[in-house]
């Protein structure tokens, strides 16, 4: 048996070997148009309350400087445990902005706008007692829309007066979360919503006009035909649409990891369903309205190690090249494990939502946005389909590629199982790299990576056992080992024909990110 072992994995080698390379064939002078950046928009969190906490604000002022995002997305802004609305012994309204106002002046303190959803309800104004989550969240409609309107209004006025009207007029405000999850997250039907939609846009331009509000936010891009009809015929502002799209085959959201999903073996998963949306808004009455996907990422549910793992990136990587040019924004879920729905969590890797883990440990994802954060502002022409290539202003070029493959066997086993698992990655056909019409001259030339065992934390820790807790020098370790560092460094001088050359090896789920900059004396 060893014997035919040894010869299967040599075949698989010599073949890798042997194997024509893929050809990826640049000219720096052909520019195709200024580079998407759809996935830079926005990033999502789990909610506001969270965002108070020293651990929260560290890791996303660090998100902010390596990636770029614009703006955050978070839950519960207006739940109880930002003590936003009481009413007094006659019910009368109170308001209270206190941590709102803390919350809101760090983003904009790392520049950072609120992307702001406006839920859930204030218990003292909710019409029942349904709650989600840990932090229970009531998802009832109000019991009174004029006191509703009341707090809206109040709000968005408050807003006004602390941070200006031109820079509320920048922010986007989104009415509710996936109000098509009956009892998950509204305890109302398609109507109801609508007219929670209806006076709360309604009440937000009574304050201005210039402020942009939307939905409606919800779950595997439904009702967006019947909420642009709705706005349409019964004259209700809506300034853009907004969904949320995730790539599960089969499974519900697993809160405990004890049930399983299953990620889809469609390559166009997500975003095939996000071109569909534009279609699907371009054939409304209002064909030109901007499509946010407001939340996105591979699995919905905050237990799928596949989060953790490093075929996460170039998943990530596909559905921002292939998705991108058909939506405003597309809103990555989350930027940090410290996502308590129901509770804090117990172990460092538990296939959190987070570009980080609780440690601040940088998984294979996050390095996706830092590398498309050091892509200059021209793409250039390409006929390759998994990569993403820039120049900048310097005449510094950025090629960012890789190979996405679904390895997941489909339904004889669930994330849960398989993504915890050490997997290595099959070495496949390599991959020559040129590059014509550089300027000539001397060149550092810097190439990154993320694969298996590259860059890839969840393997380092898988090799330790994966103890439930990390001490502070496997932290450190962690860290050291899965730092983002450039694997090769060299300097090159192009010759007069412009021309750089470099075959680099490939694995499935590989993600290279190669950087030619200029050294200029």
């Amino acid at each position: 048996m060893r014997y035919f072992f040894c010869i299967g994995f040599l075949m698989l080698s010599l073949n890798s070997v042997f194997a024509q390379p893929r050809v990826i064939d640049i000219d720096a002078a052909k520019i195709q148009g200024p580079f998407n950046r759809s996935f830079q928009e926005c990033v999502g969190a789990g909610r506001a309350n969270e965002g108070l906490r020293a651990d929260w604000q560290r890791q996303l002022r660090l998100v902010k400087q390596e990636c770029g995002f614009k703006y955050i997305r978070f839950h519960g802004l207006l739940s109880d445990d930002m003590g936003v609305y009481r009413e007094d012994k006659a019910g009368n309204a109170q308001y209270n902005y206190q941590y709102i106002d803390e919350l809101f002046d760090f983003l904009l303190s790392i520049k950072m706008k609120p992307f702001v959803e406006l839920g859930f309800m204030p218990n003292a104004l909710a019409s029942g007692n349904k709650t989600v989550f840990w932090w229970k969240g009531n998802i009832t409609p109000p019991k009174d829309y004029a006191k509703w309107d009341g707090l809206i209004k109040n709000m968005v006025q408050h807003f006004t007066e602390r941070y200006g009207h031109a820079e509320v007029a920048s922010w986007f405000f989104e009415v509710w979360n996936e109000p098509n999850l009956k009892n998950l997250f509204f305890s109302g039907d398609q109507a109801d919503y609508f007219k929670l939609y209806q006076e709360t846009s309604t009440t937000i331009k009574s304050v201005s006009t210039d402020y942009k509000v939307g939905g409606p936010a919800t779950a595997g891009n439904a009702w967006i035909t019947d909420f642009i009809n709705y706005c349409h015929t019964n004259k209700v502002p809506v300034d853009f649409v907004s969904t949320h799209d995730y790539g599960v085959k089969q499974g519900f959201l697993d809160q405990t990891g004890e049930v399983g999903v299953i990620v889809s073996q469609n390559r166009m998963a997500v975003s095939g369903n996000m071109i569909k949306s534009k279609k699907e808004i371009e054939r409304s009455p209002m064909p030109n309205l901007p499509l946010n996907y407001t939340e996105w990422s591979s699995s919905y549910t905050p237990t799928d190690p596949i989060h953790d793992n490093y075929v996460e990136a170039a998943y990530m990587l596909d559905k921002i090249k292939h998705a991108g040019p058909y939506v405003n924004s597309m809103s990555y879920w989350t930027f940090t494990d410290i996502f308590e729905e129901q509770g804090p969590r117990f172990t460092p890797f538990h296939g959190g939502f987070g570009l980080l883990n609780y440690q601040d440990i940088k998984k294979p994802a996050f390095y996706v946005y830092q590398f498309l954060n050091k892509m200059g502002d021209a793409e250039l022409k390409s006929s390759d389909t998994a990569s993403v290539v820039c120049r900048d202003k310097q005449g510094n070029v950025q090629l960012l590629f890789w190979d996405f493959t679904i390895t997941h066997p489909g339904d004889s086993v669930n994330d849960q199982v398989f993504y915890k698992r050490d997997l290595p990655a099959k070495a496949i056909a390599p991959v020559k790299v040129k590059i014509g019409h550089l300027t000539a001259g001397k060149y550092e030339v810097l190439i990154r990576k993320v694969g298996y065992r590259s860059n890839d934390a969840y393997a380092t820790y898988f090799d330790m056992g994966s103890p439930a807790q990390l001490t502070k020098a496997q932290v450190a370790q962690i860290k050291e080992k899965n730092s983002g560092q450039a694997f090769l460094k060299m300097e090159v001088n192009i010759p007069a024909n412009g021309v750089f050359e470099k075959e680099l090896q490939l694995r499935q789920n590989d993600v290279y990110f190669v950087v030619l900059q200029r050294i200029i004396k």
